[in-house]
């Protein structure tokens, strides 16, 4: 399905993990290219069962091992956003865009975070069609048309 957004959650260093298992995550990352992929390193939490089991990785280990996860995670996550440029985009505007004044942010269809120039009281809750001149790794920039 070319313009499926499909995402996945990822915690890395789960008590017992290995190297080998840590590398068949980022293969799957790699292969599957997910559209957005939330990580966090695992850490113990009080009367959870894992929190007590053998294997606990050091934190450096889970500090590295989110690291490279996370490196990886942008770098495909930009190459998912070059799929927008110069297409145009139906966007939902939410809000207004704090750090830069008279411009607007919405996602589209697939939840991609999209920024372009619009008042936001005019725009609020509006599907907007927008023509994606920029992309990033987390977000996308636009003119509306």
């Amino acid at each position: 399905i070319p313009d499926a957004a499909i995402s996945a959650d990822l915690i890395v260093g789960f008590p017992g993990e290995t190297e080998a298992q840590f590398e068949n995550s980022l293969r799957l990352i790699e292969d599957l290219e997910f559209d957005a992929v939330n990580t966090a390193a695992y850490s113990p939490r009080p009367g959870t069962p894992a929190a007590h089991w053998p294997g606990q990785l050091d934190d450096d280990v889970k500090q590295d091992r989110l690291q490279r996860v996370n490196r990886l995670v942008s770098k495909k996550a930009l190459d998912r956003s070059g799929r927008y440029q110069g297409r145009i985009e139906e966007v939902l505007v939410e809000e207004a865009n704090a750090r830069y004044p008279g411009q607007v942010l919405g996602r589209t269809r697939t939840n991609r975070l999209v920024f372009f120039q619009g008042e936001i009281e005019a725009l609020r809750g509006k599907l907007v069609p927008v023509l994606i001149r920029e992309s990033r790794a987390f977000s996308l920039s636009g003119t509306p048309v």
